[in-house]
């Protein structure tokens, strides 16, 4: 088994909102881009829920918009054993240390979990919140997860509130 390192969080300073996946799958891995298989509904879910249609931009583009919105992302693993991209396949995983975003980022006020897996092991880390700073738990964006898009968008649109308009 090969051992599967993500990618570095994308953010700038002042973020009011992070996303947390778990791992990013192979495809993302290899384009070294965040949800870049083209069956993960992520920019789509997520420029719904804050009203910009970010599946049709550029990937530099999509993270100019998400930072100049305030949103950050990363996820809560770091590396691990994984042969192929289904979170029931990690392995030893190593955590990213998410819980350092509570500290770093003064303005936060949300932290949403893409996924079971990201919810499980991020609120593990992270523990009790601050009161001024909500945890998320969304249903996860990959094509694995068959719930019906609109479900799934419904769940993601709570997000709209804590984003820079």
């Amino acid at each position: 088994m090969s051992v599967k390192a993500g990618l570095p969080p994308v953010a700038r300073p002042d973020a009011r909102l992070f996303i947390l996946g778990s791992l990013p799958g192979d495809a993302s891995l290899a384009a070294q881009r965040y949800y870049a298989h083209p069956t993960n509904q992520f920019w789509r879910l997520l420029g719904q829920a804050i009203g910009d249609d970010l599946q049709t931009l550029e990937y530099e583009h999509r993270l100019q918009r998400l930072t100049k919105r305030r949103i950050g992302l990363w996820d809560v693993i770091a590396s691990a054993n994984r042969p192929g991209s289904l979170d029931q396949a990690i392995r030893e995983a190593e955590h990213n240390q998410i819980e350092h975003l509570l500290h770093d980022f003064r303005q936060l006020r949300a932290i949403a979990f893409n996924g079971t897996t990201a919810a499980r092991i991020g609120r593990k880390l992270i523990g009790a919140a601050p009161p001024n700073v909500v945890l998320i738990d969304l249903p996860s964006s990959s094509a694995a997860n068959t719930q019906a898009f609109a479900a799934k968008a419904a769940a993601w649109a709570v997000l709209g509130q804590f984003v820079q308009r």
